[in-house]
């Protein structure tokens, strides 16, 4: 995969990065078909068509579907055969998916159909590429994929756009993709041997959007470990427990990494020293004391699911696969490719990372609003008169909300198994569902970290005129930039709703981008430019 500094992506059988895939979703990029990947897929098309001819049996080129498998067509209803699965396998459900997620999902596709494998002609990637560059996107409903045969009903949406017949977002307005492709110049695609089948076939959906889940999830943690070091100066934590050989024996690399850049971002604070003399506490709550190891966990679980979507994004999940050479041999192998148990597990992981993510965050909110630890220099609920005021008492009670929906979305999708297509397809992997809940508990986990600085930054004021850390003092101004100091009670959700917002795009990063926490994998800042 390459891109240039003007973000034009040229697939070329390479892995598309999860940056990319990002790039392309959130518009910051435009895809083009490399002359190589043209070539490629030319090829294996022409082979195939050649061995279909000569009469071999060939799954979903001349053959039915899943349970009709065994059906053999005429040549002159193969054109049809395509049309037909498209039509019928568009059968979703529920609210549709952002358009975020159905490009991501697009570029994914192109990617996989452009590696060669799939037998399809290049205009359907052309077609494709043609959709994601002039804004059109498929309405996709969210519900549907079992994530095994491919995200089967998901992609048959956007497909069905593809060759007319759905809907699409074209200029802010939801409309016919016929009307669209008028306004563009852009001719429906017309579907022939084996595109529809390779259409619908694969993880592209669950790929695209682990994508943004990852980056979002990167960008997340990154926000969380700012949060956590303003916690621990806002609650006059000791800095005892960041000690490096407590965690050098630990010997895991997610816990070492936080307690380094926790480390970082509380240098040349006084407020540390100030606990020192003044205060007789030896150890703080688990919330505090145990904070490397309970997000540096949860650091490792996102570079395990990073890795598994990243190796996706290089990955050819349709089936049959066609293995063309240049001497006109050519080998169609069906196997199952398209099932999602990789993305699955990894996404489930992603789910209960987060889900310790956002609960140990609010256990520390609850410490510094409880006010039964007279050593915290903390008034209960930060409230300017206890009493008459009631300070960010009802700010707990959302967070500790959102950690009961994000326990619930923690269950795993991948262990739930449902057959399906008569019994053939009898083990599933459910992983569309697991990116689904993954995006819901990206979400969750964020609007709990937005409630952890909105405390916390309040409760820095509290430990003046002692000052805390660079870093988080530079954070803390981002913070104030969005929000005043609390002098009377005052409604907080929209202070909340605008720290979430400054998380998801990024100030954080900005503000602190000492933090290192596998940016080489996130979108949000090219590897290139991650902090040595």
């Amino acid at each position: 995969m390459k891109s240039t500094a003007a973000e034009t992506i040229t697939l070329d059988a390479r892995p598309i990065s999860i940056r990319e895939v990002v790039a392309v979703a959130r518009g910051a990029g435009c895809v083009a078909l490399g002359a190589e990947a043209r070539r490629a897929m030319d090829l294996a098309r022409s082979a195939m068509l050649a061995q279909a001819r000569g009469g071999t049996a060939l799954y979903g080129i001349n053959t039915g579907f899943g349970s009709f498998a065994s059906v053999r067509l005429d040549a002159k209803d193969l054109t049809q055969l395509q049309l037909n699965i498209v039509r019928s396998h568009s059968a979703g459900l529920g609210e549709p998916l952002d358009g975020e997620t159905v490009r991501a999902t697009m570029v994914v596709l192109a990617a996989s159909l452009a590696r060669g494998h799939s037998g399809v002609r290049s205009e359907v990637v052309d077609s494709i590429l043609l959709h994601l560059n002039h804004a059109i996107t498929p309405i996709v409903p969210s519900r549907g994929s079992v994530g095994a045969s491919g995200d089967l009903a998901p992609l048959a949406h956007i497909a069905l756009a593809l060759i007319g017949e759905g809907e699409v977002h074209y200029k802010g307005v939801r409309g016919a993709a016929r009307s669209a492709h008028a306004s563009c110049g852009i001719a429906p695609l017309v579907l022939e041997e084996k595109e529809g089948l390779a259409l619908l076939n694969g993880t592209h959906l669950m790929a695209g959007l682990g994508a943004l889940v990852l980056d979002d999830a990167w960008t997340l943690a990154h926000a969380a470990t700012v949060a956590t070091a303003m916690a621990i100066d806002g609650c006059r934590g000791t800095h005892a427990m960041l000690d490096e050989r407590i965690h050098e024996v630990r010997r895991q690399p997610g816990q070492v990494t936080v307690a380094r850049n926790l480390r970082g971002l509380l240098w040349g604070g006084t407020i540390a020293q100030s606990h020192a003399t003044q205060d007789p506490r030896v150890q703080d709550p688990y919330s505090l004391r145990a904070a490397p190891q309970v997000l540096g966990a949860v650091i490792d679980a996102l570079e395990f699911a990073g890795a598994a979507i990243s190796r996706e994004l290089g990955a050819v999940t349709d089936n049959p696969l066609v293995f063309a050479t240049g001497n006109d041999r050519v080998d169609i192998v069906s196997g199952a490719n398209f099932h999602g148990m990789p993305l699955a597990i990894a996404l489930d992981v992603v789910k209960i990372a987060l889900s310790h993510l956002g609960g140990i965050a609010e256990r520390r909110i609850y410490w510094a609003l409880a006010g039964h630890d007279p050593e915290s220099h903390l008034p209960a609920h930060l409230a300017a008169s206890p009493g008459l005021h009631s300070g960010f008492m009802i700010v707990q009670y959302s967070a500790a909300a959102c950690c009961n929906e994000l326990r619930t979305l923690a269950y795993p999708s991948s262990v739930g198994n449902i057959p399906t297509c008569a019994g053939i397809e009898d083990y599933n992997s459910m992983g569309a569902t697991s990116a689904l809940h993954a995006a819901s508990a990206v979400r969750l986990a964020r609007d709990v970290v937005a409630c952890e600085f909105l405390v916390m930054a309040e409760a820095l004021e509290h430990q003046r005129p002692q000052r805390s850390g660079d870093g988080v003092e530079r954070a803390h101004a981002a913070i104030r930039a969005l929000v005043s100091p609390l002098k009377e009670d005052r409604p907080p959700a929209k202070d909340l709703a605008a720290i979430a917002e400054a998380i998801r795009d990024g100030v954080l990063v900005r503000a602190c981008p000492e933090v290192k926490v596998g940016f080489a994998q996130a979108g949000r800042l090219h590897s290139s430019d991650a902090p040595d």
